[in-house]
């Protein structure tokens, strides 16, 4: 018996359809063992069992089984969806609170479960998302950076995670790029080095990423990268030579003309 083939419940027992409440819904079509059943372990097969019958998920929300109530939040009558917030389980608090009012959502901002605070990240207006712009998990902070606008961006520039500052380096304002220009990573120094007006890129012309010189190679002033021709890197020396030599204009042949005798 595999995983797929068998009706066991979230203790490990054994399901049977004759010692259910539900016996109605089965003799009706809306329940079907190892397809659409509350007392399975498996979310798909719960999940279906709401879906055919979602007028029944208020008498579930309390359920012991987690999965249970998880998927009972998705259908649930919104005014029981509150003290949800408070349910041990994560998924249980995510599925409660994505379908209530944002304002619920503040009340996850510090939720012990770093899955719910990426996910309230994604869902709260840019005032709301002040204090998690100091989150301890740095995806949460990543979700922000990727929201918020330039007044909070200017508080993540010097970010401990490198991902999050390179994302700063994606959405800062142009202006801010050249503070960004000597950062320890260089995904960040990389992603300033494509944004940085090309007379500013000269700094960069040292950089100890090839992709950075590269870039600079690509977009500095044609009179200021002759010394990078001999850069210790191919693809960066091609670039400059590319640059450097002048296009030459095509040969056009003169026709032969053939004499006729």
């Amino acid at each position: 018996m595999t995983d797929i083939d068998e009706a066991v419940d979230w203790r490990g027992n054994t399901i049977s359809c004759d010692a259910c409440g539900y016996a109605a819904l089965l003799a009706a079509g809306r329940c079907r063992l190892k397809h659409a059943c509350v007392n399975d372990r498996y979310a798909r097969r719960i999940d279906r069992f709401f879906t055919w019958n979602p007028t029944l998920a208020d008498t579930h929300v309390r359920h012991p089984h987690f999965e249970v109530r998880a998927i009972a939040a998705k259908h649930a009558d919104i005014f029981l969806l509150p003290p949800m917030l408070d349910d041990p389980e994560e998924a249980v608090r995510w599925n409660a609170v994505r379908r209530l009012p944002r304002r619920y959502a503040l009340r996850l901002r510090d939720d012990p479960h770093r899955e719910v605070r990426i996910r309230v990240a994604a869902l709260l207006d840019e005032a709301d998302l002040i204090p998690m712009v100091r989150d301890p998990d740095y995806y949460v902070r990543l979700m922000v950076a990727r929201r918020v606008g330039p007044g909070l961006l200017a508080r993540m520039i010097e970010d401990k995670e490198p991902e999050v500052r390179r994302m700063v380096a994606v959405r800062a304002p142009v202006e801010w790029l050249i503070r960004m220009a000597a950062d320890a990573d260089a995904d960040v120094r990389y992603e300033v080095s494509k944004r940085l007006p090309g007379d500013l890129l000269a700094r960069l012309k040292r950089d100890p990423d090839w992709r950075v010189r590269f870039e600079v190679a690509s977009r500095l002033p044609v009179a200021q990268i002759a010394d990078l021709a001999r850069d210790e890197d191919i693809l960066v020396r091609e670039m400059v030579a590319s640059r450097l030599s002048p296009t030459k204009p095509p040969i056009l042949e003169t026709p032969i003309l053939e004499v006729v005798s």
